[in-house]
């Protein structure tokens, strides 16, 4: 096979790239800003200036430097982008026309789909950084029809997640988050939840205790990164009859 260049790149063999905010939190196995957390090599990029408090206060101005970051991106082969704060989203519309590639900047994405998962009359448990943030304003601006089946839970009032992820102390302490998001699942499904989505990029290395705690499906970015992964390189299948 004869192989050319592209775009004078110096690495090659990453299908998704993704965003990231500056901030500095340990990113833990299973984070999306953990590159151990793929099956798959992927490609970071930080957006310089797009603090958490800049992304959770929908800070519209650090759209260009976003946009800078994500065709520095495609500059480098990959094919898709995606980012480490589903309050990214805000930017996907522009994102997606200005760049040219898919975008899918927040995990809420796989709300439609989910909608059609769960037996009617069931909610989806969304457990998100800051639920004061995450309004029926914020879903309709990113495309995402409000509803009553939505049950939103906040960590803003954790004690662990809002010092180690909100205020960026420099530690995290990953059982005591643990904790702290299976309480919050746990509540959410006694408010008939018919499964868990973690909207926040940090929450994904606890799905397992989610699931393990309430029985129920968990959704969150690393599923979405796989989805759209296996869509852009499908399985090239091989075996016997």
């Amino acid at each position: 096979m004869k192989y050319t260049i592209k775009n004078q790149q110096v690495s090659y063999g990453e299908a998704i790239g993704i965003l990231l905010l500056d901030s500095v939190i340990p990113f833990i196995p299973g984070d999306v800003a953990n590159a151990t957390s793929y099956d798959f090599p992927v490609r970071f990029k930080k957006v310089p200036g797009f603090t958490v408090a800049r992304a959770v206060g929908k800070d519209d101005s650090v759209y260009g430097d976003l946009l800078a970051a994500a065709r520095d991106l495609a500059a480098n082969g990959v094919r898709a982008v995606t980012g480490d704060c589903g309050f990214m989203a805000l930017h996907q519309q522009r994102l997606r026309q200005d760049l040219g590639l898919p975008v899918f900047l927040s995990s809420l994405f796989q709300i439609p789909f989910i909608r059609h998962l769960i037996p009617a009359g069931t909610g989806i448990g969304i457990i998100t950084a800051d639920s004061r943030s995450l309004t029926q304003n914020f879903f309709e601006t990113i495309g995402i029809s409000f509803g009553p089946d939505f049950l939103i839970s906040g960590m803003e009032s954790c004690p662990e997640f809002a010092s180690a992820v909100m205020d960026e102390k420099g530690t995290l302490d990953a059982k005591k988050i643990e904790q702290e998001i299976v309480t919050a699942a746990r509540n959410l499904t006694q408010q008939n939840a018919g499964a868990i989505l973690l909207e926040c990029s940090v929450l994904p290395p606890y799905a397992w205790a989610v699931h393990h705690a309430t029985g129920l499906p968990v959704f969150d970015t690393i599923t979405m990164i796989n989805y759209v992964f296996s869509a852009l390189e499908p399985h090239h299948y091989k075996g016997f009859m």
